[in-house]
Formats: C-alpha cells, structure tokens, sequence
C-alpha cells in the first residue's frame, strides 16, 4: 500500500511538471495560458462567497475603501447593492444546495448524521444537522445538512425537526445517529428510528442511536476536578489577575526568571463549561509556578485582589494539580484525537475508550488519597457509560476491522478487564453484531 500510494504521488508531481512546463513554453510564445475574461455575474457569485467566507455584514458592500479597491482593480465592475448581494448569495445557496442533492444521490450508501443544540444569549433555540460518509471515491465528507432556529430543545421538536431536514434532501439510509447526553435526546432519537424504519435501518437499528465520546469524557473529567475545585478556583483567580490588563501582565512578565520557568507560552483565561480548556489553563500555570510566587512577594496589588476572594494559590494547590496534570494530559490528548472531522475516528473510538478505563483502574490505587477519591468519582460515570459490556455499541465493529486489533484485541480485553460471565457475555455481543452485520451486507436478510 505504501509503495502505491508513492508511486501515485510521484505520478501526479509528473503531470504538474508537465503541466507548468506546458504553461512556461506558452508564455515564452508570447500566449498566455488562461485568457482573463471580465464577466459581471461571476464577479458578483465572487463577491458573494467574500462576503460569506468572511462573515461580512452586507451593509459592508457599502463602504468607501471596498468602493476603491474593486474600481482601482475593476473599473467595469458594477458594485451591487446590499439588497442585490443578499439575493446572489440565496441563489447561490440554492444552486449550491441543488448541485449537493445530487451529490447525495450519486455517491453514498449510508449516512452517519450528529446533531447539536444550543441557545444564544438572544434566548433563542438552534439546531445544526451534518452529514458524514463515505463517496463513491472512498473519500471521507462532512456537509452540513441544516441550521434553523427551533422553538424548543424538547424531544418531539428534535425528531420532527431532523425527520423534514432529511425528507428534504431525500435521505433514508442512515447508519448512526449522535447526539449529546441530554436525556430529551433518548425519546427524541426513539421517534425518528420509529419514523424511519420502514426504509431500513441496518441491524434493525439496534446501534442507531450513538453518543458523544467527548462530551461523555466531559462529563467525566468534570465528575473528577470536583475534587480540586478550590484549588482550581485559587489558581484561576491568579489567572485572571495577571490577563485583567496590560499593565498586570507586564508585571508578571518581569517576574519571570528564565533559569526557573524553561515554558515559553504565557497563562491564558479558561472558559469554566469546557475542561479542556481548563485542563492547558492548569498544565501553564503550574510550568510559571515560580512567576507566580514571585510576584506574589513584588505586588502586593495581586496579594490584596486575590485575598478578597478565594485567597492566593497555596503550595499544596500547585502539587497536587502537577500530580494530577498527566492524567488530564492523557484525557486531553483522547479528546483532540477522537474530536476530528477530516479523518475516520471510528476506528479509534472505543480504542481510546478502553485506554481511559484502564488508566482510571490504575488512579485508583494511587497512595494519595485525594487522587484516588477523584478517580473513583470518574469510575463511576465511566461505568455508567462504558462499563456494562451491553452499554457498549457498533464502534466494537469498528475496532475489530482495523488491521492493527482485529477480534484478538477484543478477546484479550474482555478476558483482562471483565469477569468471565461479563467477558463471554461480551465477546457473545460482539460475534452476534458482527455476524449479522455480515449476513445484511452479504444479502441473506
């Protein structure tokens, strides 16, 4: 496979170099190799996609510097109005979404589709819906289906809503459905496998229905940092001191001493509901521990804030988070993993799944008992959602498919990781879905 693979790159910098060797010889013959065209409607499709690229308000269409630039580089070119530019881009997204009908028609077998949900701070109710699957090319797409606002997040809202967005577009081979862990989701997710299981589901839709890894790793994480919340909070309160202004932060700056603190980046303000974030707000915080303390002695501004609220960062605060940063780092390194687009993560899935609950395992026995407590909270959320063996869902099938673990690694880990009636009882759930999954591909049912 490697040497196709370079041998089809070394075919296609061949036909490059052929190609602008082509171009070269055109233009030492005085020809230019693609004739420029002035076209208004082109131009207009152009200044169109512009405006959406960048996210321009269309009254922007309007404005001096933009009148300047395009008469200085295209003095033939009528500037359209803002009404007009509105209606380029409507009929731009009808055309775009006709040419993508057809694409759905032509080149998939089944959809996985994933749905999220949120509210502005308008308190106003939106839905996204997006496609992903696999072309006639093997070519990995993402499209996304549908942004609206929805009057509510309730369960029959979600599967009415979802069900005329893939009516639509003439969808009805869905493969999976992910959605977060609200537990609206469950109904919902159970009236639209209702709806559309007279065209099929495949294995009658016993693993339709498919949630976030990351947002179950969320819930996880944050189940553990309980546990540390105060001396999050302290070290977070030094955080937001030293970003509240320009000032403060170039007084941390000249705290720092280059011989202690080898970490080139500054601390950064997290965002409290993403963990992650919390997670590389705590990893360079702990590395500029010493700017931190020396500050501490130099302004006594920082001493006099923090006071106020939850008090300085103490000692212990920064040992037992640098204790348990390489944990986080391990979660935080799954999290980047599985949260990809552009690649299969199927594969990966349950992987990184059985990585996290082995290594929970372990914090459990850890000798300090802080540690050991906050691992013991994530243990039972892991267990909530991964530790029954039939909680576990088709990703399993997945993971036997890659060449690298095949049915070896699944047996291996139900015989290290479960008892024996819950390791059979797996192993059981694993060569049934398999089987029949082969059997509906294979056309006996």
């Amino acid at each position: 496979m490697k040497n196709h693979w370079m041998k089809h790159l070394e075919d296609e910098e061949n036909n490059k170099r052929q190609k602008l060797g082509s171009c070269s010889t055109a233009d030492m013959e005085g020809n230019s190799c693609a004739m420029s065209k002035f076209d208004q409607i082109e131009l207009r499709k152009a200044l169109g996609k512009v405006f959406m690229g960048l996210e321009l308000p269309f009254r922007k269409v309007d404005h001096e510097a933009l009148h300047n630039f395009l008469n200085l580089g295209i003095p033939q070119f009528k500037i359209p109005s803002r009404t007009t530019i509105s209606r380029d881009i409507l009929q731009l997204w009808g055309s775009e979404k006709v040419k993508l009908k057809t694409f759905l028609s032509q080149h998939y077998g089944r959809v996985c589709l994933t749905t999220n949900f949120w509210t502005s701070c308008q308190n106003f109710s939106y839905m996204s819906l997006t496609a992903h699957f696999v072309d006639n090319n093997w070519k990995l797409n993402k499209k996304i289906l549908n942004f609206c606002q929805v009057s509510n997040h309730s369960r029959d809202i979600m599967a009415q809503t979802m069900w005329n967005c893939l009516s639509a577009w003439g969808l009805n081979q869905v493969l999976t459905m992910t959605v977060d862990n609200a537990s609206s989701n469950d109904v919902g997710i159970s009236h639209l496998k209702n709806a559309l299981m007279p065209d099929g589901l495949l294995m009658g839709g016993k693993y339709f229905h498919t949630r976030y890894c990351a947002n179950v790793l969320n819930l996880i994480v944050k189940e553990g940092l309980k546990d540390i919340e105060h001396e999050i909070v302290r070290i977070r309160g030094a955080v937001r001191y030293v970003q509240a202004s320009p000032s403060r932060l170039q007084r941390f700056k000249a705290c720092i001493d280059p011989q202690k603190v080898q970490f080139k980046g500054f601390v950064n303000i997290d965002i409290e509901t993403r963990w992650n974030s919390t997670y590389l707000m705590l990893n360079a915080a702990v590395k500029h521990k010493p700017t931190f303390a020396m500050l501490e002695m130099q302004d006594q501004t920082y001493v006099k804030e923090l006071r106020k609220g939850k008090g300085l960062p103490l000692p212990e605060d920064w040992e037992y988070v640098r204790a348990i940063l390489p944990f986080l780092e391990l979660l935080y390194n799954a999290t980047v993993r599985i949260s990809g687009s552009c690649y299969v993560t199927s594969n990966m899935y349950m992987f990184e799944v059985f990585g996290i609950g082995k290594k929970i395992k372990e914090m459990c026995n850890h000798p300090n008992i802080r540690i050991k407590s906050a691992a013991e909270g994530m243990k039972m959320k892991y267990d909530k959602y991964w530790g029954d063996p039939n909680s576990l869902n088709m990703l399993l099938i997945a993971l036997v498919l890659d060449p690298r673990h095949k049915l070896k690694f699944i047996i291996w880990y139900a015989d290290n990781h479960f008892g024996s009636d819950e390791a059979k009882c797996f192993k059981d759930q694993v060569y049934s879905s398999f089987n029949l999954l082969f059997n509906e591909y294979n056309g006996r049912i």
